[in-house]
């Protein structure tokens, strides 16, 4: 039964990752652009945690910790970038 929760979950992660793609590439501004970015980390996120679940080991849900720390860096740092002009004051 599981598994088959985890091949609709997947289904469904690809098919938000599919229209978040599309409004990274169409976006109408760059605020858009990293928005659709941070969603896209969060989808990734997201599809490892399926991903650990399906094979049952707890590997995955380290990588998912560690991706959404540097997702979440990167975040702030692209934001910060573009209010000041500067990453580091």
């Amino acid at each position: 039964m599981i598994d088959i929760a985890c091949i609709v979950a997947t289904a469904a992660i690809a098919v938000a990752s599919l229209l978040t793609f599309y409004r990274l590439v169409r976006g109408p501004d760059v605020l858009d652009r990293i928005l659709a970015l941070d969603t896209l980390v969060i989808n990734t996120i997201g599809l490892i945690v399926v991903i650990g679940l399906w094979f049952r080991t707890t590997m995955y849900f380290e990588a998912a910790l560690l991706f959404a720390m540097v997702g979440f860096v990167t975040t702030v740092a692209l934001c910060k970038y573009l209010l000041r002009g500067n990453v580091i004051e």
